[in-house]
């Protein structure tokens, strides 16, 4: 009797996606990886390079170009395809380029009788992952953004740096919009247990007009990223590599992705970004946390901006 085996399937092998699979594979996080994206060519010779590079990797891994067909037997299709942010455009200027992409792309993995978890990446990523929820019919659990994940970890990085510790002892949260309506969980910021407000007290040259700047540069690093590289795709590769290991190994980590709201916060129907416990079969429940009511009517912003710009084009 063979062993199960986790297969995870990729669509879109563009800076993101091929960072994403470079990266899995360095990991050892699954045992089957499918390449999918309409530049064959390009595909065919990510997955000859990965290849490889197998003998250098943790454990093996079965990588191969393949197509919509291999989805079937998939536990993760993880979404990378779409037009990339340009310079100067916001993430929601994306939203009717790439809702048509993924009409497309939904309908094939569905049609190949996938019954896994969809993780998505493309922006603008919390209203692309409400499409892919009504576009698939799944459950809601089992359709996920990698909401403010990124933004997360890029805030944890810059506290880290500014208090000089370590960021992996940074516990902060970015909530809302992957974009430019995010918001800071300052009321929940701590490092090692001590609020971020005490940090603050204990010298002098810690400002808290420093922190709204460190804010700002958290919400605004695509923007800085693109100008000097023309697109973001590290950081973010590495969070999904974050999120595929929570679900492959059934691990019910927290993590900032871009869940369906029920009621939670006080809203509904829209994908947005939140602490949620993932796991196995996806996103098992939402993290409320108790938010201060400037964070609330910031939420509540980030919330309507979303159904604004989703409505006329998910009609």
């Amino acid at each position: 009797m063979i062993d199960r085996v986790n297969r995870v399937v990729l669509v879109g092998t563009g800076a993101v996606g091929s960072s994403y699979a470079f990266a899995l594979i360095n990991q050892g996080v699954t045992e089957e990886l499918v390449l999918i994206d309409l530049n064959k060519e390009k595909s065919e010779g990510d997955a000859m390079d990965l290849n490889h590079g197998i003998p250098f990797a943790p454990s093996p891994t079965k990588i191969w170009f393949g197509n919509y067909s291999d989805c079937q037997d998939a536990d993760l299709v993880v979404i990378c395809a779409g037009a990339n942010q340009k310079p100067g455009e916001t993430r929601l200027d994306l939203v009717e380029k790439n809702t048509r992409i993924f009409k497309g792309i939904v309908d094939e993995i569905v049609a190949s009788g996938f019954q896994g978890i969809f993780l998505v990446a493309t922006n603008p990523v919390d209203i692309l992952t409400y499409a892919v929820w009504k576009f698939s019919g799944f459950p809601k659990e089992r359709v996920i953004g990698s909401g403010t994940i990124l933004d997360t970890a890029r805030f944890r990085y810059l506290l880290g740096d500014y208090f000089k510790v370590d960021t992996r002892n940074v516990h902060a949260y970015i909530i809302g919009e992957h974009g430019d309506t995010e918001l800071p969980v300052w009321s929940h910021a701590d490092i090692a247990g001590r609020k971020i407000s005490d940090w603050i007290d204990t010298k002098d040259e810690y400002q808290q007009e420093h922190l709204e700047q460190l804010f700002l540069n958290v919400r605004d690093a695509a923007y800085h990223i693109i100008e000097r590289k023309g697109a973001t795709y590290y950081g973010i590769a590495m969070g999904l590599v974050r999120l595929t290991k929570a679900i492959l190994q059934n691990e019910n980590s927290v993590l900032t992705v871009s869940a369906f709201l029920t009621g939670e916060y006080g809203h509904k129907d829209v994908y947005i970004g939140v602490p949620a416990v993932v796991n196995r079969k996806g996103i098992r429940e939402i993290v409320q946390l108790d938010l201060d009511e400037t964070e609330k009517v910031k939420f509540a912003h980030s919330v309507s901006v979303l159904k604004k710009t989703m409505g006329p084009v998910l009609k």
